[in-house]
């Protein structure tokens, strides 16, 4: 039987994108007819089975410095033979071993890949999964310029890149990024994009309910004909969450109708805005993180319009989930939120205070034409039903398994691109 192995520090027991990801692949494993094992950081040891065809091994690891909130896995979990994430991998002999992490884990699959590792004999397919973009994340947390630009790319050619023999991306935004750092390579490897996606069933239309709007109205102490708008998200520093409130101010300087702003969260920049909400007195309710997803199911379908201000979002599992609701999405227009909005099923604008305002009159109620792109961003939304998505990456991982085997028979389409050849230094050739 086909079995996958996952790795990855973005790990948030509650909520983030990549565990909704991977909580959704492991309930879509019994279809798949495929064995899910996952491995993540967590305050103990400890073992967690969904479903009998999937595992979750929490591994005990010391707190992310940069963000608090996340826990991270370090090599000495899979150098000795003794380490933890060394004798599950002894144990599980999985096909292929996926890590989705761009700091400590990689050196992993490149051990797996080239036979190096001091214990562990067997050789899996390995692939990087990239959920994000390291120069991103590095403007986010650490700082901007041209060495931090300069570093992004020697790390990614040179140390993440070459470590897998494939990889996988959510978005034509993050792959821009891997195509940067495949030029210039001694072996070839593939680079596929496939994004996320939404459970359709549970976030929908059909949750919108007089009584629960009229619970956030009273909530957000907003009259009845008020535009609701929320988002929901960590309040960490790559979001750009401080777009959510410069655009408030310019709707409520305007006064040609109530405006209220929900936002569903929690993270390190919650006190910040907390402490810039206070120049709008009565017009930002801050509802914490909402841990049950009904509940955020209900948010999404009782508000009017759902603000995404991130312009760098790798994907966007949030503003597609808000889609999926009946909410009308306004969302910059760059980044992976691309993949799947666009004119014709969201409101996109530059990523300014006043464009974005401009966008949210346009997607609220009453708005002329605002019906149809609502519906046809849930159609959108139906496309992209977890489980379909799911069935495609496993497809995908049984594939690549065979393809590293030396087997014939591809069954999916090829990759979006390839490394190119080079020379020891790097260069094209």
């Amino acid at each position: 039987m086909f079995k996958t192995l996952h790795l990855t520090n973005a790990w948030h027991g509650a909520s983030g994108g990549v565990a909704t990801f991977y909580r959704a692949l492991m309930a879509a494993a019994p279809d798949a007819g495929c064995q899910v094992r996952l491995i993540v950081p967590g305050e103990r040891d400890s073992i967690e089975d969904p479903n009998p065809w999937a595992r979750i091994y929490h591994i005990r690891a010391r707190r992310a410095w940069l963000n608090p909130a996340y826990r991270l896995m370090f090599p000495l979990a899979y150098l000795p033979p003794a380490g933890a994430i060394a004798k599950i991998l002894e144990a599980e002999q999985p096909d292929l071993v996926e890590v989705c992490d761009k700091f400590t884990l990689p050196y992993l699959a490149g051990l797996l890949r080239t036979r190096r590792h001091p214990s562990l004999r067997f050789r899996p397919a390995t692939v990087g999964l990239s959920c994000e973009r390291l120069d991103d994340n590095i403007h986010a947390y650490l700082r901007r310029g041209p060495a931090a630009v300069r570093f992004a790319r020697w790390y990614m050619k040179w140390i993440y890149f070459p470590m897998f023999d494939h990889h996988i991306t959510v978005s034509g935004y993050t792959a821009e990024e891997l195509r940067e750092a495949s030029r210039g390579h001694k072996r070839q490897r593939g680079v596929w994009i496939r994004g996320m996606g939404v459970d359709a069933r549970l976030f929908h239309p059909e949750r919108r309910s007089p009584r629960l709007r009229q619970q956030l109205c009273w909530l957000s102490a907003a009259p009845e004909d008020a535009v609701l708008i929320l988002y929901a998200g960590r309040l960490a520093p790559e979001k750009n969450a401080g777009l959510l409130l410069d655009t408030l101010e310019i709707l409520a300087s305007a006064q040609d109708r109530p405006y209220r702003l929900l936002i569903a969260g929690d993270g390190i920049l919650l006190a910040e805005l907390q402490e810039r909400a206070r120049r709008l007195p009565g017009l930002v309710a801050f509802l914490g993180h909402v841990r049950s997803r009904e509940r955020l199911a209900d948010l999404y379908a009782n508000c009017d319009v759902f603000l995404h201000p991130n312009p760098q979002e790798p994907f966007g599992i949030a503003p597609l989930e808000a889609m999926a609701s009946g909410a009308a999405l306004v969302a910059p227009d760059s980044g992976g939120v691309l993949s799947y909005a666009n004119s014709s099923n969201a409101w996109l604008a530059p990523a300014s205070p006043r464009q974005m305002a401009e966008a949210v009159r346009a997607a609220s109620p009453g708005s002329p034409g605002r019906e149809e792109i609502v519906a046809a961003a849930r159609r959108t939304a139906e496309e992209l039903d977890w489980p379909r998505v799911a069935a495609g990456f496993f497809e995908l991982y049984q594939d690549l398994a065979r393809a590293v085997r030396g087997e014939q028979g591809s069954t999916v389409s090829p990759p979006a691109f390839v490394s190119t050849p080079g020379n020891w230094l790097g260069m094209e050739v």
